[in-house]
């Protein structure tokens, strides 16, 4: 039976989704992060087939989203993109550390997979962690300076007025460059990567996750069986049955076998 609790770390929400069977046992990890202005709860169908694939697996729930929300308008909690981004890449390491040290994860086989801003959080990690063995982005992008240029200008088509001076944006730009994967693609070090990506997102532009699986796919010339990339011609900013099926299969594949 696939149970599913509610924790805290660090006074931190989060749900924690295992076969009861295995709950004590030191199992396969993943954390699946969830996308911007969802929540924790959203992505239970990824966790529950996972678990019964004999994965343990948490949902964060991202700052200023779900339990952790501060009445924030959405235009106002975009103004916070990045800082959500960042902070959720620094709590990743808390779970890791935690489930690790209690004898509940193995080290050797740890994933990490997320939606959309969870999928640009897991690109992201990748420029900071090892321990991550295997990771799936969906509907997420790696460039985090181009996606940054991008959303200001999308800002400014919408009329949303941009509370920061070019200083500012310049000084976002340099930190965020050291987690964006596209400008250092030699940290994912062959680690086995799924992309899956519709055609038709406009929020999360194809062609900046599209482009960077292109440059590094000679980097994987020796192991190519580690990088895959699903597109989906009419999809939108929307994961299909095909992308969850897709997911899941790649973590079993990857780390159970």
């Amino acid at each position: 039976m696939i149970i599913v609790e509610k924790s805290w770390l660090k006074n931190n929400p989060y749900l924690h989704i295992v076969n009861k069977n295995d709950q004590q046992e030191k199992l396969p990890f993943i954390i699946f992060n969830h996308g911007f202005t969802s929540a924790k709860e959203h992505n239970l169908h990824y966790a529950y087939l996972l678990a019964e694939k004999g994965f343990r697996v948490i949902l964060p729930e991202a700052i200023y989203h779900g339990e952790r929300e501060q009445g924030l308008s959405e235009n106002a909690l975009y103004k916070h993109f990045w800082e959500i981004v960042i902070k959720t890449i620094h709590e990743l390491n808390d779970y890791k550390e935690y489930y690790v040290n209690e004898g509940l994860a193995d080290q050797e086989q740890i994933g990490l997979a997320g939606t959309s801003m969870g999928g640009i959080v897991t690109l992201g990690a990748l420029t900071k962690y090892k321990w991550i063995k295997a990771a799936v982005s969906l509907m997420g992008m790696p460039a985090y300076e181009e996606y940054l240029h991008w959303q200001i200008e999308q800002m400014q088509k919408l009329g949303i007025g941009l509370s920061f001076t070019k200083e500012q944006i310049e000084e976002q730009l340099s930190f965020l460059r050291q987690f964006d994967l596209s400008l250092q693609p030699e940290k994912l070090g062959n680690r086995p990567l799924l992309f899956w990506h519709g055609k038709k997102d406009p929020i999360v532009p194809f062609h900046l996750t599209y482009q960077f699986y292109q440059s590094v796919k000679d980097d994987y010339e020796e192991t190519p069986a580690n990088l895959h990339f699903i597109s989906d011609e009419n999809a939108d900013h929307k994961v299909s049955r095909e992308g969850l099926q897709a997911a899941v299969s790649w973590l079993e594949k990857h780390l159970l076998t």
